[in-house]
């Protein structure tokens, strides 16, 4: 099974990220532009926390704020879990699965050096899964 640093080195968009004191409004004209569901949230290289869809409908829109006059910092997330690049995509489906995340960040020496969304480890899982098949296939055939 690969590990989070391979995986990271095939991903194409890198580090999209926001202030704490930027609107909420700013972080969803980010996400939709991008076409992604969570952004960080850092104070220079440090993750303060991250902001998602679901940030959004939970203390946004379900609680009746604004997002053109509430700040992120107001709704964000910040007991966040993290993963290092020397873990494997099969140990963080099994974080994201038990503690129902959709994101994980990645963390080394301090640093934020990318985020993989559930998507990302799915798509991984079923690559492997894909080459397997055709190895067995081969070992079968040959």
């Amino acid at each position: 099974m690969k590990t989070i640093h391979q995986v990271l080195g095939g991903k194409a968009l890198g580090i999209v990220s926001i202030k704490p004191d930027a609107l909420i409004y700013d972080a969803l004209v980010i996400m939709a532009e991008k076409h992604i569901g969570a952004l960080l949230v850092l104070e220079g290289d440090h993750l303060a926390g991250i902001f998602s869809e679901r940030d959004y409908a939970r203390e946004v829109a379900l609680k009746g704020r604004s997002s053109r006059t509430s700040l992120i910092k107001e709704v964000m997330t910040t007991d966040v879990i993290t993963v290092s690049p020397h873990n494997t995509v099969e140990e963080c489906m099994a974080l994201m699965n038990g503690k129902r995340i959709r994101h994980l960040p990645v963390i080394e020496d301090g640093k934020v050096i990318g985020i993989l969304s559930i998507g990302d480890l799915v798509k991984e899982t079923i690559a492997e899964q894909e080459a397997m098949i055709k190895q067995l296939e081969s070992y079968i055939q040959g």
